[in-house]
């Protein structure tokens, strides 16, 4: 049997007795990435919460290190885990520094006195998550996103072996995100760091986790790796989803493609033509695009937004019929838009070549 460094069992949460989720099976080995994903209120901080003691579960067991987190104290608890929520935390009179400090209190007795070492820690944990330029500020100065990196600090100068977090990069802009979960990876790699979070970035969830958790309504509806959770359709029945688009290849998001008598014929094709995809649905124009292999950069975009996608299958030479289908629907497009440099010819192939050609021709192009 594999030992698992945090697992749970047969647990349900909830409020005031009343079951949200039910019968909750979750399973990692140390060092490795857990993410809670799904809807807003489905109850993933509620499971959070409940693994941390912050409620008390209605039934079951959360095992941590082969030991039991109720039995455990406090300050046990406290030495190998840390957690950072999505609650405002409000010390007073305190810099960034003493808020990072804080995490050492699990080791420094009664009196709470740091000694150099526990400061040495601090440092080089505000250091990690890139904090030194503003940690002598006062926490209550600085921004949402500037406070979220201090409590990660924080969290981690506590050296924990599994670290807690209720959607971390909620608050952060996108250089910070990356910068965040790339230390959190990098700490479990290297420091054998457990992680359970919940997260809202689909894409970087399947980046970053080793597993994933599906909740939906009152259960965790899938449970595996980030390969058996993004399969086709399932993210926006999860989601449930009425209008627009997911794509579980590339992880993204596209409004709802503009239905009607297609004006726009665009030669896509090596990522080039997505920008225009999405002009022409901001402008409500539809349009119809191709020849695009299916492997192509932007052949998901174009499957989501345009009208009709006149494409060839990966790897195959471009059949004659697909370039007999494209000049037809030029014929009956008022406009044709191909965004690559006609002048650099002998970067394409002779399928689309011939389209702008025969567009130009018409003086549609």
């Amino acid at each position: 049997m594999e030992k698992y460094y945090f697992r749970t069992e047969g647990l349900t949460v909830g409020y005031h007795g009343v079951p949200l989720i039910k019968n909750i099976e979750m399973e990692i080995k140390k060092g490795e990435i857990l993410t809670l994903i799904g809807p807003n209120g489905a109850g993933k901080t509620t499971i959070l919460k409940s693994i941390i003691r912050q409620l008390t579960p209605i039934c079951g067991v959360v095992w941590l290190d082969g030991e039991k987190i109720q039995k455990m104290s406090g300050t046990e608890l406290a030495r190998k885990m840390s957690v950072v929520l999505t609650q405002r935390v409000r010390p007073e009179m305190m810099t960034c520094k003493d808020v990072v400090a804080t995490g050492r209190y699990p080791y420094t007795g009664r009196f709470g006195i740091l000694s150099e070492e526990d400061w040495k820690i601090v440092e080089d944990s505000m250091e990690l998550v890139h904090i030194q330029e503003f940690k002598n500020r006062a926490f209550s100065e600085i921004s949402d996103g500037q406070k979220q990196r201090v409590m990660l600090a924080r969290a981690l100068c506590q050296q924990p072996d599994i670290l807690v977090l209720d959607e971390p990069t909620s608050f952060l802009d996108i250089r910070y995100k990356l910068e965040f979960l790339s230390i959190i990876q990098k700490m479990s790699r290297t420091r054998n760091l457990t992680v359970l979070m919940s997260l809202h970035e689909l894409d970087l969830a399947g980046r970053i986790s080793d597993k994933i958790a599906c909740v939906r309504e009152d259960k965790i509806d899938r449970f595996g790796t980030p390969e058996e959770i993004f399969t086709l359709g399932y993210i926006p029945e999860l989601y449930q989803m009425t209008t627009g688009s997911y794509n579980e290849l590339t992880g993204s998001l596209e409004l709802t493609p503009i239905l009607g008598k297609p004006e726009i014929f665009v030669i896509g094709g090596n990522g080039m033509g997505t920008a225009v995809y999405r002009r022409l649905q901001r402008k409500g124009i539809p349009f119809v695009t191709g020849i695009l292999w299916e492997n192509d950069l932007d052949y998901p975009s174009a499957r989501a937004l345009a009208v009709e996608v006149i494409w060839e299958r990966a790897f195959c030479e471009i059949d004659p019929g697909r370039v007999e289908q494209s000049k037809k629907w030029i014929d009956r497009c008022r406009q044709v838009v191909c965004p690559v440099n006609l002048e650099e010819r002998h970067r394409f192939c002779r399928e689309l070549i011939e389209l702008a050609d025969y567009a130009k021709a018409q003086r549609k192009l």
